[in-house]
């Protein structure tokens, strides 16, 4: 809104400092952070109000967990109140990349408000039935990336090369599409301490900022060889808005959190940050800087799958970091370790850009 005014309303010198992504993404950071900051604590007064006993807590789970009965949760709504503003205030709303991804966070954001509503409503950690978020989740994703697809190609770049790349033509929006669904539920899986999403989330973020920033920028591309993406770059003040948004909710949600993301933040933003991945053509680089959401999906996955066919339990309990808390780790413990191997992970994969 600011680049638009300053460039239609004829104010050159704010068009002239506010035309460095670098400065926006500052401003997208701040802003969000001063918003999430100023309206938590009536948010999440008026949560708790409206929700009465707050999150249904699993009775199969962490017996330590059935404390946090009564929190509220639908936090995710804070954070994107705090950065959908500053996405408006700050970035070139003319750019198509923005859209879809603002497309796909607010449209999985609603499936998980839809979620968190239902749970909320029967008293059930039971919402809205698998499929029918899938389904909804892979509509929303197929027409991204299908978006993105019209403006950079059906192009998949292979890290640790230079500009080398498969071409998937058709089948391309599939597997964005599948890029973003996993993601953003990789995520939502992850989310089930306090603040052990968030911080990963926020990591993650910074990590993608640098990235879309680098592709953005010809000069950078061509010297690092990695994939250049015209208009890309503006996503840098996306992943700001992020990390603001991010920041301002975990002085909320640190332990013992005040408030839950919920389904309706954690789908969000993993979703956000596959379409972020998706459109710096970084798909392969996302499951390495994100590597922490990915194995606590596979932790799922391998659980039950083995628990199908032998009856047995390969982890204590999935995800993988209720398994750690059975093994005696504290919750803070397990988060602070697991913010330490998300930061580790996220530099593995920055390393990625030079590593060709």
């Amino acid at each position: 809104m600011l680049y638009w005014l300053a460039e239609h309303l004829g104010f050159p010198g704010l068009l002239n400092l506010i035309r460095y992504q670098t400065v926006r993404t500052g401003g997208a950071v701040a802003t969000a952070l001063i918003i999430g900051l100023i309206i938590g604590p009536k948010f999440i007064g008026w949560l708790r109000v409206r929700q009465g006993k707050g999150q249904p807590i699993r009775a199969d789970g962490p017996q330590s967990h059935l404390s946090k009965r009564g929190t509220p949760t639908m936090g995710g709504l804070m954070i994107l109140t705090s950065m959908c503003l500053a996405i408006f205030l700050w970035m070139d709303l003319s750019n198509p990349y923005v859209w879809a991804c603002l497309f796909v966070t607010l449209g999985f954001g609603t499936i998980g408000f839809l979620d968190d509503y239902d749970k909320v409503r029967k008293a059930s950690t039971a919402g809205i039935s698998g499929r029918t978020r899938l389904l909804l989740e892979f509509i929303i994703a197929g027409v991204a990336a299908t978006i993105i697809m019209s403006q950079n190609g059906p192009h998949l770049y292979l890290p640790f090369t230079s500009r080398m790349y498969l071409d998937l033509g058709w089948f391309f929006p599939v597997f964005a599409a599948f890029t973003i669904v996993s993601f953003g539920n990789a995520v939502n899986l992850t989310d089930g301490l306090d603040g052990l999403a968030t911080m990963p989330v926020i990591i993650a973020s910074v990590a993608f900022m640098v990235i879309v920033y680098l592709v953005g920028n010809a000069k950078f591309a061509t010297y690092l060889g990695i994939p250049h993406v015209h208009g890309a770059g503006e996503l840098a003040i996306f992943c700001g808005a992020v990390v603001g948004a991010g920041l301002a909710f975990l002085w909320f949600n640190a332990p013992p959190a005040a408030v839950f993301m919920g389904d309706t933040g954690s789908l969000a933003l993993g979703g956000a940050l596959g379409t972020i991945a998706v459109v710096a053509h970084h798909e392969i680089v996302l499951g390495i800087i994100g590597g922490l959401f990915v194995i606590e999906a596979l932790s799922v996955i391998i659980q039950v799958f083995f628990y199908k066919r032998t009856g047995k339990r390969v982890f204590r309990m999935a995800p993988i970091h209720h398994h750690f808390e059975q093994l005696g780790w504290a919750e803070a413990t397990v988060v602070i370790r697991f913010w330490i191997i998300a930061l580790v992970l996220a530099l593995v994969g920055l390393s990625t850009l030079k590593l060709r």
